[in-house]
Parts: structure tokens; C-alpha cells; sequence
């Protein structure tokens, strides 16, 4: 086991109400007084209040870290509270970070915490992890992660990373300044980001809520190893974690010596191949009226709904054909494409929607567009009977 040095020097003491509340560490050998006042006096930066950022900045609260700042820029949503414990049902329509700043009132009073309820941006990354001694990150798209791995080494601070889908998650952490030479990125791990609309979002295709909490401790775990110098930290190692099976491995990693070194920030948008958002006249897509007036038409197009069957099960437009996109890019549901009348595809949000699109473009398709917005544009604005997922 190798122990980094504690990445923060203690506070120079803590209170009679705080020994209480804290004495399950104190009387740990590992952490123990020392520990607890490196705690008092940590200062670390959680990006995100949602699935992982929830039981993360709950147990960090809980343990006693004593300034935790929080980047958030969402507001509440009930499909949040299967998973984003941190909120609860009078939280809907609230900013998250608000939401999250008075949970961790009520788990700790002692703890600080700093609201920055904006997007992390390149103009400001830097700077804003070099306020704090740790960031952990547990963001759901690759330009946000790619963004906080480089602004972490230009600000020369480590980090701990967390991603979770369906029923599995990874963790490790991350800290080019290492002192002990395992100095690593998320690009020695991830070189390239895949391509755009190749990895399904949490939303498209779904996570055990229960995967937050066990995911989320580790991280959370890892931060206090690393605050009170405490344990072999997962540096140098990624943890992968199987709920169905209920396995755990770590594997590791290594410096890519032939990497770039990171001089400064880029468009991680542009990195991560981001589709440019297409205007709602665009000649591939339909708007919800627009495809409401067609359906109604004498003539209708041939619709088809290329998600899955379990989001079909839960909610779909009425006179669609089921093809899953997956079937259409392998070719082996092409066929039930009619070639001899117009087509539109949908999705829950348009993305999966629009890789169908492509797939039978090539197939020489000529006439099929697809639905802007998916699904979920059509409940908003022609059919809000349907349930939303």
C-alpha cells in the first residue's frame, strides 16, 4: 500500500460540538484528530449536483470537509429523484444548486458551501479549480470531462473521476503533479473521445439509481484518502464496478509517453465532435406540428420509432412501427423500411434519430427525415398525455 502525503495541512483546531459529531473518525487510527482538522480545512470543488454529485457532497459533508464548492447550472427535474438523492419532491423546478447547499445544511452546519451556478467554461476553469485543493467530477458528457481533466493539470491540482451507465461504473484518480511519479490524466486513460452520439447519454439509455450511491462513495472515498494522506489511492488504477454481477477490478494505467504534453484549453465541443444544432427548418427534420399536419394527411408517412422496446413499453406515438436504431445500422432491420413512401424517424431526443437517418441515407433512402426533438418534443407540444421519461 502507498500513502501520498495529505494533500491539505490541518485547521488549527476543532470545537467540543465538532469532536462529537466526529468521533467515529477521531477513533480511527488512520484519520484520527490530524485527519479530521485536514478535513475542517479542505477546500474542494464538486462538479455537478446530480446522480454522483449528490452522495458525493453528502458524505463529504458529513465527514467534516470544510469548504465544499459546487458547479452546477441545472434546476430539479422528478426524473432527477430516482437517483439524485441530494433532492427531494418540494425541490422540482428549483435550482439544484440551492437545493443541494440546503441538504448539506441540514447533514452539517459547519460546512461552507460556495455556489457557482453557471456551466464550466474554458474561460474560467483554471482559475476556479485553482481556489480549491481537490475536484471531483462526476458530469455525463465527454466535453465537460475533457474540459475539467485539462483545466485540473493546468491548475496543478488532482482530481477524482467517477462515470456511471445502467448497471456499471468506473472511478480513479487523476493528478499529473503526483509526488510520488504516478502522475496521469484522463487522456492517458482516454486519449480520444468516441465519436459523437456512439455513447447513449444516462437519459437515452438509463442507470440503476443504486449505482449513484456505491460509485459516488468510492469517489467520495477517494477524496478523504487523498485530503487526510490515508490508503493507496486509485491513482494510477481504474476501479470498474458491475452491479448485475456485483463485481469489482482495477486495472491499471500508464503514462502515455508519446502524449502531447496539455498546454492550454481547447473547443472541447469541437474535440468531442458535438453535432452542430440544426434549425428546425432544416431539410432532415420534421417539428412536432409539422409531423402532426403530415400524420393527418390523406398520405401519410411511414413513422418509426428507432429506440428500444422498453421505451417503447412506456410511451409511444400512435401509429408507429417499432425498429430499433441498432437494427437499422446493422442492416438487419432495413428492409422494413418501405422504399415507396416517405418515412420519419424519432427518438426520445432526436440524437439516435438522427444516426438512423444516416444509416438509411446510405442504404439509398432519398425521402426520410426524422423528428426534431424526438419523443419528447412531441409530448411537450402536441401530446402531453403521454408520460415523460
Amino acid at each position: 500500500m502507498t500513502a501520498l502525503p495529505p494533500l491539505v495541512d490541518p485547521a488549527p483546531s476543532l470545537g467540543n460540538d465538532e469532536v462529537a459529531r466526529y468521533s467515529r473518525h477521531l477513533v480511527l487510527p488512520d484519520i484520527g484528530l490530524d485527519g479530521q482538522r485536514r478535513l475542517k480545512a479542505a477546500r474542494v470543488l464538486v462538479i455537478g449536483a446530480g446522480g454522483l454529485g449528490s452522495p458525493v457532497l453528502l458524505y463529504l459533508a458529513a465527514a467534516g470537509v470544510g469548504t465544499l464548492g459546487i458547479v452546477e447550472f441545472d434546476v430539479v427535474e422528478e426524473s432527477n429523484l430516482q437517483r439524485q438523492i441530494i433532492h427531494g419532491q418540494s425541490d422540482i423546478g428549483r435550482s439544484k444548486g440551492a437545493s443541494a447547499r440546503d441538504a448539506i445544511a441540514e447533514v452539517n452546519p459547519h460546512v461552507e458551501v460556495e455556489l457557482h451556478e453557471h456551466a464550466l467554461t474554458r474561460e474560467d476553469a483554471v482559475e476556479l479549480f485553482g481556489r480549491y485543493d481537490l475536484v471531483l467530477d462526476g458530469t455525463d458528457n465527454f466535453a465537460t470531462r475533457y474540459l475539467v481533466n485539462d483545466a485540473a493539470v493546468l491548475a496543478g491540482v488532482p482530481y477524482v473521476w467517477g462515470s456511471i451507465f445502467r448497471f456499471e461504473g468506473q472511478v480513479s484518480v487523476f493528478w499529473e503533479d503526483a509526488p510520488d511519479g504516478r502522475g496521469l490524466n484522463y487522456r492517458d486513460l482516454y486519449p480520444q473521445a468516441p465519436p459523437a452520439g456512439s455513447v447513449p447519454s444516462c437519459a437515452e439509455g438509463g442507470v440503476l439509481g443504486m449505482l449513484c450511491g456505491t460509485v459516488g462513495s468510492i469517489m467520495a472515498t477517494e477524496a478523504v484518502k487523498l485530503i487526510t494522506g490515508t490508503g493507496d489511492p486509485l491513482l494510477g488504477r481504474v476501479l470498474l464496478y458491475d452491479a448485475l454481477r456485483m463485481s469489482v477490478r482495477t486495472v491499471e494505467v500508464r503514462k502515455d509517453p508519446s502524449a502531447a504534453p496539455i498546454t492550454g484549453l481547447v473547443d472541447y465541443e469541437a474535440f468531442c465532435g458535438a453535432p452542430v444544432p440544426e434549425p428546425a427548418a432544416a431539410p432532415d427534420t420534421l417539428s412536432p406540428t409539422a409531423l402532426r399536419d403530415r400524420l393527418a394527411a390523406p398520405e401519410p408517412p411511414v413513422l418509426v420509432d428507432v429506440r428500444e422496446p422498453v421505451e417503447w413499453d412506456i410511451a409511444h406515438i400512435d401509429g408507429a412501427t417499432l425498429i430499433p436504431v441498432g437494427d437499422i445500422e446493422s442492416g438487419s432491420g432495413i428492409d422494413r423500411v418501405p422504399r415507396d413512401r416517405p418515412a420519419v424517424l424519432y427518438c426520445k431526443t432526436g440524437i439516435r434519430s438522427a444516426r438512423a437517418l444516416r444509416a438509411l441515407r446510405d442504404a439509398g433512402f432519398t425521402d426520410v427525415r426524422h423528428l426534431d426533438g424526438g419523443i419528447a418534443a412531441w409530448t411537450r407540444e402536441i401530446d402531453p398525455s403521454l408520460p415523460v421519461y
